[in-house]
């Protein structure tokens, strides 16, 4: 009886893992090809009016409304994965997604409608950071809440495996399309990744329709002590450990983005290096990041999250400058070298911050204590990190190390968020005894 059980429970985990993984990977398929479409199309296409410079910088602006919208999504969607259940949440933020992203890939171009182009740009990109800010949450603690704890960390890897996925997906499909003739690229190759975007979106619904809700939420339902304002009790009861949880999470997002993102403009406007060899580079850093991954699942359940976990800042700090060294060199080899080893610290990280910062919330206001915390590091790591590096950049005449250092710098800020969280602010997943008492 009881092995039949651990086999159901194994065969359980596995399909909710698996869920959050191709969900996850799907949704982030059509976050990052935004970013790569920006960097190396939306400046000619959407600012043309523009100085090369400040057209970089609008587009990167564009890019970054979706780190303001991610804050929003993670409190709207926290509050109703807290209140109504987290597998509801992950549909609609998937069809959300999926919606924006396909419509990205039908608007009009400067040259075709004038400033309403950018500004239905930034509407469709407000859309999506909106969707993936609950999304993150909810295909996390979706897995997290299924896991036994003995090998909780190795599953609540999976759906951070997708985000590399997602990465490689979007990067090869961006790369056949910009292997066109410019003319053609330009001119409606870019639109294709886009509105490829509703296939994924209809394999991800099949599969995310099939899994069971989280059984912890269940059980809170059960008990009916779910939180009325979730964002409040996570504020008014546990503010350190949402200002800790944004500090963990803060340096992977500003690692993440200045090699997926900004070192796409720097290397082909201020190296010359060719559009080819930077999203070459872009597939080499997503095989890094489920490097890194990979081995903090492989790791964390023997050694514990907090070691992994400071091991990936620390490496990511130390490594800032080589990574630059290499990248200026302008050769193929040295950057691609770069891109992907760099970040397998970056992606250890990430592969225990999901699991980690699960553990400084209740259950009953879970969802939205991770959300929040998360999409605001994402909303200063992220958003701010290809504006600053490229003001960065051009301060120092064309120089590297001011942005090496500020991700140095940052690094060093969740360094001391991981040590402070490890200590009195852990909750145990299960323990309706700490939601009850809030």
């Amino acid at each position: 009886m009881n092995t039949a059980v651990g086999r159901k429970d194994s065969t359980s985990i596995r399909r909710v893992a698996f869920a959050s993984f191709i969900g996850t990977a799907i949704e982030w398929y059509d976050f990052y090809l935004y970013g790569t479409t920006a960097a190396l199309v939306f400046p000619a296409l959407f600012f043309p009016q523009l100085s090369a410079l400040s057209a970089t910088l609008a587009s990167f602006g564009t890019f970054g409304v979706a780190f303001v919208a991610r804050p929003l999504g993670g409190i709207v969607f926290g509050h109703f994965g807290d209140r109504i259940g987290r597998k509801s949440m992950l549909v609609i933020t998937l069809v959300l997604m999926g919606g924006a992203t396909f419509l990205i890939g039908l608007v009009p171009t400067f040259q075709q409608a004038g400033y309403a182009a950018p500004i239905l740009l930034i509407a469709l990109r407000f859309l999506q950071g909106f969707a993936v800010g609950g999304e993150w949450g909810g295909a996390t603690l979706m897995v997290v809440e299924h896991a036994p704890e003995k090998s909780r960390n190795f599953y609540a890897a999976w759906p951070q495996a997708g985000v590399p996925f997602g990465l490689t997906l979007s990067t090869a499909i961006f790369a056949l399309a910009s292997s066109l003739p410019d003319e053609q690229f330009f001119a409606w190759g870019w639109r294709v990744p886009f509105l490829l975007s509703v296939v994924l979106i209809a394999v991800g619904l099949f599969i995310r329709l099939r899994i069971v809700e989280s059984p912890v939420f269940a059980q809170l339902k059960q008990l009916k002590i779910e939180s009325r304002v979730p964002l409040l009790e996570v504020l008014t009861d546990y503010p350190i450990a949402a200002v800790l949880a944004t500090g963990v999470g803060f340096v992977i997002f500003v690692q993440f983005y200045v090699v997926t993102t900004f070192v796409l403009s720097y290397a082909t406007t201020q190296l010359g290096v060719s559009r080819s060899v930077v999203l070459t580079g872009l597939l080499f850093a997503a095989l890094g990041d489920f490097i890194g991954i990979a081995l903090a699942a492989a790791l964390a359940d023997r050694i514990g999250s907090r070691g992994v976990a400071l091991s990936g800042a620390l490496g990511i700090s130390i490594l800032a400058f080589p990574f630059f060294w290499l990248v200026d060199t302008g050769s193929s080899l040295l950057i691609w070298i770069a891109m992907t080893f760099w970040i397998v610290a970056g992606g250890a990280l990430y592969g225990v911050c999901g699991a980690f910062t699960a553990e400084l919330f209740p259950a009953r206001v879970r969802y939205s204590g991770i959300s929040f915390s998360q999409q605001t590091a994402g909303l200063f790591g992220g958003a701010l990190t290809p504006v600053i590096a490229t003001a960065l950049v051009s301060w120092s005449g064309g120089r590297s190390w001011p942005v090496a250092a500020y991700v140095a710098a940052a690094a060093l800020v969740t360094v001391s968020a991981i040590y402070s969280a490890s200590g009195n602010y852990r909750i145990g997943i299960h323990d309706t005894r700490a939601a009850s008492a809030s």
